[in-house]
């Protein structure tokens, strides 16, 4: 079993990839419906979930936590589904959020540049100059959004397992390819590595919890045991203490809670 992330430039055939890998291995394939299920799950408009995963630095840099409120959400939404294992996610940053799982290879599809001006020009219509124009902006508006939640760029190598040029390549020969890798021992799920997913999850969920009131703090669990860190004036630093607790003790799966450090401040008058 393990989780499969297939990352991909807009017309670069990602998707075509993940959907024949998945039906091939009998996994289940997601993408979209993650913002939908977070939609419904956290009672948030769907069209600012997805303007959050496309147009983050114009959108959410004129909001104080905008950004952080609803990655909490779609980040919850998304390690729900992982943890089930058998998934093939192509999209919106999965590979972000498994960066350390031991059991989630997370694959990026690359393709030739004249292939995706032929595949935009023949799916819009436009001219060659026309597409050429859309895929830069939205190779850009992509570079922009990883470094502004994440401060890294989709196109670093070091953020995958397994980089496919599929220039000479047919979407069956990178189907094969991924499938012929999962089946190492290095990718295989053990107790421990699911634990680690369900950590991830349980964290995740805390952090919405949190979110509207405490946005920047900083959420981990271990073993059902969450720590959080979090920034308060000096003033109402063991309120807050009492009150994150409380709150987080209120989220199912968690076993205890640590306020692990308070980063406080002094107001200034």
């Amino acid at each position: 079993m393990a989780i499969i992330t297939i990352s991909r430039g807009s017309h670069s055939r990602g998707k075509e990839v993940a959907e024949k890998l998945a039906k091939k291995l009998g996994y289940e394939c997601i993408s979209r419906e993650v913002v939908l299920e977070a939609s419904e799950e956290f009672n948030i408009p769907e069209v600012m979930l997805l303007q959050a995963i496309h147009n983050a630095p114009s959108v959410f840099g004129r909001f104080i936590y905008g950004k952080e409120r609803y990655l909490a959400f779609i980040e919850a939404a998304l390690l729900k589904q992982f943890r089930k294992n058998n998934i093939v996610y192509h999209g919106f940053a999965g590979h972000f959020f498994v960066k350390n799982v031991p059991h989630a290879i997370k694959v990026r599809i690359l393709a030739d540049m004249e292939q995706r001006i032929r595949a935009v020009m023949e799916k819009d219509g436009s001219t060659r100059k026309e597409a050429i124009k859309f895929l830069e902006r939205l190779d850009e508006e992509r570079v922009k959004w990883s470094q502004y939640f994440y401060g890294m760029d989709t196109r670093d190598p070091l953020l995958y397992d397994l980089i496919i040029n599929i220039k000479k390549l047919s979407t069956d020969n990178a189907v094969d390819i991924i499938e012929s890798t999962i089946g190492l021992d290095t990718f295989k799920t053990t107790p421990e590595s699911q634990q680690f997913v369900d950590d991830l999850y349980l964290a995740a969920v805390v952090k919405v919890s949190l979110v509207d009131k405490h946005p920047g703090a900083e959420v981990s669990a271990k073993d059902g045991v969450v720590y959080v860190n979090v920034r308060v004036p000096e003033i109402l630093k063991e309120e807050i203490k009492r009150e994150v607790e409380s709150i987080v003790k209120s989220v199912p799966g968690v076993k205890d809670v640590k306020v692990h450090k308070m980063f406080s401040f002094q107001y200034e008058v």
